[in-house]
């Protein structure tokens, strides 16, 4: 079982900067590709980025250019840095290690 740990939303006005945080804990050995949700309201979670062990990254179109997903495998955590952010961003993010493993969600507004 992997536990795993979302920080950095916040309020934030378009075009500005947040880092989203994801600190893994648990059986962290059984961890390969990591990734970002996010779900609007009334909207079903979608993909934002994901990356491998080795750092390979993929990304989502609509996020492409702006945001930017990296993992520190000795400290564990995965960060996804969104810059020129949209109010269109706006959305719970969640962070995922495979499995069913889920975070609890942090939430990013972005005011126009």
């Amino acid at each position: 079982q992997v536990q795993l740990v979302e920080s950095g939303g916040g309020l934030v006005q378009a075009g500005g900067s947040l880092r989203l945080s994801c600190a893994a804990s648990g059986s962290i050995f059984s961890i390969n590709t990591m990734g970002w949700y996010r779900q609007a309201p009334g909207k079903q979670r979608e993909l934002v980025a994901t990356i491998s062990w080795l750092g390979r990254t993929n990304y989502t179109d609509s996020v492409k250019g702006r945001f930017t997903i990296s993992r520190d495998n000795i400290k564990n955590t995965m960060y996804l840095q969104m810059t020129g952010l949209k109010p269109e961003d706006t959305a719970v993010y969640y962070c995922t290690s495979g499995a069913g493993n889920w975070g609890q969600g942090t939430q990013v507004t972005v005011s126009s």
